[in-house]
């Protein structure tokens, strides 16, 4: 368990600031042209750990989160161990394309309202079902989404598309998740940027 980042040569030069708060979260600043990019890394609790775990973890990023200032673009990425459904008491903090009907208890704490300016933008892009799997049992027939990409609302039209690929091979049971950014860094010209996570 860990969280970290992989950052393109290119794009080196625009890293402020990493920080690893603990083994499950983890941030890079990156320099953008008009604010800062944030970007926090996730390994939130599995479903089967307790609730004092799970508070305990939302409490630690919700803290991260207020040190944050509120002009900068934020995202959130990483394995939230979540299943976020397609209830209508979800929205609009997730999008219809959801690959579960229902949350389960990870999916409510992710969707509930002190996460109220955040969009959960990996329900929101229309793929065919094998771009939405993040995690496959061992059986090779169960399929989860339970990987995650976040942004505040107020940027939420920078993130261009979500999906898993599931040609990575990484030895895993979780597939490479990307995320297509548009977003100007102090580095370059405006390129889709892609942040990625397993």
């Amino acid at each position: 368990m860990g969280t970290g980042f992989f950052v393109h040569l290119r794009v080196v030069s625009a890293v402020k600031r990493v920080e690893f708060v603990s083994d499950r979260l983890s941030n890079v600043v990156l320099r953008g042209r008009w604010s800062n990019i944030i970007v926090v890394n996730v390994h939130a609790p599995s479903e089967e750990k307790s609730d004092e775990a799970k508070d305990g973890f939302y409490e630690e990023l919700e803290q991260v989160f207020k040190h944050f200032p509120k002009y900068h673009m934020k995202m959130l990425l990483g394995e939230f161990n979540a299943k976020v459904g397609r209830e209508n008491i979800s929205k609009p903090t997730i999008g219809q394309e959801s690959l579960h009907q229902d949350r389960n208890d990870n999916g409510v704490r992710l969707t509930s309202p002190h996460q109220k300016n955040l969009v959960v933008k990996s329900t929101m892009f229309p793929h065919r079902n094998i771009h939405k799997y993040t995690w496959t049992y061992l059986d090779g027939k169960t399929h989860n989404q339970i990987d995650h990409v976040l942004t505040d609302r107020r940027w939420h039209s920078r993130v261009l598309d979500v999906r898993s690929f599931r040609r990575a091979d990484c030895d895993t049971d979780q597939y490479l998740v990307i995320a297509k950014v548009r977003e100007r860094l102090a580095v370059g010209k405006q390129v889709a940027q892609r942040f990625y996570s397993t």
